[in-house]
């Protein structure tokens, strides 16, 4: 049963979500690849994770938020990815109106909890560039804490207010969601409330988060710049600027695809290209991250040949 009768309304108590196409042999298809790029993602992350705790060389504050980035992409892929996998499988896939809920609270926790964390980390190469004889007490154990606290706390208030504002709403006839996931736009789309005051809190909460961190993030590499052309040592300025490119790189992947979604006009919106670059930012970047910090940073590398190392020669 997907619908209880209120008064005159229809109010629905399940979704269906129609998924990336509805052609069987692309679905098979992209079920394997899909597949293959989840488990690359959990491996990679989870090893990331283990390589930054047990490696001492690593226990640095930049490795720490690296963790912490593992960690959230791991959580951001599995809030959309194993329901997408089963969406390949079956003819109709159905989530209920609670589950559509803590996914859309998932989603939009662990979305901005990664801006934040790019922002700190782009804060810490600022520091350890621009200021290196005070980088051990402006990125202490203590500083480090409190960008992690803000971090998660920022994250879960935006996401109670996306969830808060999703409970808010009355969904009545039209379940399906043209998504495949339970993404808030759709969701909105699909309404039969007054949209008016429910969307614009989430919107606000997002919109700020994605502002003060892209402000964090310039500024910083403005200054970064600003000490790296200044530097006399052509070797300086070399391993000054090799030290920031995977950070650059991960930040490019993930506001470039963001910013497409959200800060693209209206006119030019079209659902089927929203979800493929969805399928961007919340699939491929997550497994895309830890490939491009472990192949270009050589502190990973030699840390990961060392613990290698001992295992085989153990």
């Amino acid at each position: 049963m997907d619908s209880l009768v209120d008064g005159n309304h229809t109010a629905v108590t399940e979704f269906i979500s129609l998924g990336l196409t509805e052609d069987p042999t692309l679905r098979v298809a992209l079920f394997m690849v899909i597949l293959c790029i989840y488990l690359v993602t959990i491996s990679g992350n989870l090893s990331t994770i283990i390589l930054i705790r047990i490696s001492s060389q690593l226990h640095r504050p930049m490795y720490f938020s690296l963790s912490h980035l593992a960690l959230t992409d791991i959580g951001f892929s599995s809030s959309v990815t194993p329901n997408m996998l089963v969406n390949f499988l079956v003819e109709k896939n159905t989530i209920s109106y609670i589950g559509c809920g803590i996914q859309l609270g998932s989603a939009a926790f662990f979305g901005p909890l990664e801006c934040f964390l790019l922002a700190a980390m782009a804060y810490d190469r600022f520091v350890a560039i621009c200021s290196p004889l005070l980088y051990s007490t402006k990125m202490s154990t203590q500083v480090c804490d409190q960008l992690f606290s803000v971090a998660y706390l920022g994250s879960f208030l935006n996401a109670s207010s996306f969830m808060i504002s999703f409970f808010s709403l009355f969904f009545c006839g039209a379940n399906q969601v043209n998504h495949f996931f339970c993404d808030f736009a759709p969701l909105v789309e699909l309404s039969c409330s007054d949209v008016s005051i429910h969307a614009v809190v989430p919107s606000f909460s997002a919109g700020s988060i994605t502002v003060v961190t892209v402000i964090v993030i310039a500024v910083s590499y403005v200054y970064i710049l600003i000490t790296i052309l200044k530097m006399r040592s052509t070797e300086g300025r070399y391993k000054a600027f090799s030290t920031c490119t995977s950070h650059v790189t991960a930040v490019t992947l993930f506001y470039g695809t963001t910013t497409f979604i959200y800060v693209m006009p209206k006119s030019s919106y079209s659902t089927d290209r929203n979800r493929v670059v969805s399928v961007f930012y919340t699939v491929v970047i997550p497994m895309l991250n830890p490939l491009i910090y472990s192949l270009k940073n050589n502190e990973i590398k030699a840390s990961l040949k060392r613990q290698l190392g001992r295992k085989i020669f153990s």
